[in-house]
């Protein structure tokens, strides 16, 4: 059996918050639809994974400081289907994320990619793509 930290190449990726409440608030039910669940929750700091793994941290800045979202900096998410892409988006903005570009194939990434592009509720930006490489 091949341990599941052999097939990663990073390990983890962590956002930072401001309130640790509300990020979970958004996370929590958007990606649940990518089948990505809360697998950790601390007092400054939530981690979302599949098979209780935690790659996607959402936390308090270790140093204290205010968070602020990074100019180039975004995370993409994977989706199984053009539909698990479309309910990202559109549950994003339910729950108060911003779009930063609809559902869609983007010629620019290769004719095999479908995805969206929002920002959270502190602005940082996120993405749910589908690859479709069985064509």
């Amino acid at each position: 059996m091949i341990e599941h930290r052999l097939l990663r190449s990073i390990c983890h990726a962590s956002l930072g918050t401001n309130d640790v409440s509300q990020a979970k608030a958004f996370y929590q039910p958007l990606l649940k639809i990518l089948s990505i669940e809360l697998v950790c929750e601390y007092e400054n700091a939530i981690a979302f994974g599949k098979n209780g793994y935690p790659e996607f941290w959402v936390q308090i800045p270790y140093d204290q400081k205010v968070s602020s979202q990074g100019n180039g900096v975004h995370f993409g998410f994977v989706a199984t289907n053009k539909n698990q892409v479309d309910d990202f988006y559109q549950k994003a903005l339910a729950l108060g994320g911003k779009d930063n570009g609809q559902p869609g194939v983007r010629p620019e990434y290769g004719d095999k990619y479908y995805g969206c592009f929002v920002s959270d509720l502190e602005g940082n930006k996120i993405e749910a793509c589908y690859w479709q490489l069985d064509n």
